[in-house]
């Protein structure tokens, strides 16, 4: 883990305390096959107490667009879509599963902000192996764990839960969750990446669901 904040920070680096990101990128709308389909977003985060509003446009078919809302606010967890962002056609929020996928999608996506995976601010590091570690996250009451590998240069290559919990139809389902991180730049002193791959582990097989390009980041710091 020295390797890695040696790697994504410099000395002295102060803490962040919120980002806003901008991505575009694909998403596919379908769990058994390929229906990808472009978009553009908004994604807002705050660092203590751990939140973070994901604001996206998918177009589905030209001159129709879905407004999806993610988020993770105050230990709640929602996700809404609506066609033209007037019909709806979900809208799942609360606490349980919900609340845990959303702070897993959280945690996972510290390699933007790597000061919050620091010991200081509360993350609980245990070796795997020479190349990988869990990490374990505290937001009360929920507590979770994710696998993170790293790569030769000691930067995030991936992560991984054994079980985040993946809608269905109307039905949430618990399966394994992976991610993907690459292209890695220096943005305000510290390394981190502009590419992102992240996949469901079927029974049958891989399913990469989400592919985001950053576009924009513009950091907030501690004093």
């Amino acid at each position: 883990m020295q390797r890695y904040f040696r790697a994504a920070l410099t000395e002295g680096q102060p803490i962040i305390s919120a980002l806003t990101v901008d991505l575009v990128g694909t998403f596919n709308l379908s769990p058994t096959s390929e229906r990808w389909k472009p978009f553009t977003s908004r994604h807002r985060i705050v660092t203590r107490r751990p939140g973070f509003l994901w604001d996206a446009e998918i177009v589905v078919l030209p001159g129709l667009a879905v407004r999806v809302l993610d988020a993770y606010i105050g230990g709640q967890g929602m996700l809404r879509a609506a066609v033209l962002g007037l019909f709806q056609v979900a809208d799942i929020h609360g606490d349980g599963e919900i609340a845990r996928g959303e702070l897993f999608r959280f945690f996972a996506e510290a390699a933007w902000y790597p000061t919050a995976l620091l010991p200081s601010q509360g993350v609980r590091w245990d070796a795997f192996d020479d190349h990988s570690a869990f990490a374990t996250l505290v937001d009360d009451p929920l507590t979770l764990t994710l696998l993170f590998r790293f790569n030769d240069a000691g930067l995030i290559d991936s992560f991984r839960a054994d079980a985040r919990g993946a809608m269905v139809g109307r039905e949430m389902v618990m399966i394994p969750w992976e991610g993907r991180w690459s292209d890695y730049r220096t943005r305000n002193g510290m390394t981190v990446p502009n590419v992102g791959e992240v996949e469901w582990l079927w029974p049958e097989g891989r399913r990469s669901y989400f592919r985001g390009t950053v576009t924009s980041m513009r950091f907030e710091f501690l004093p």
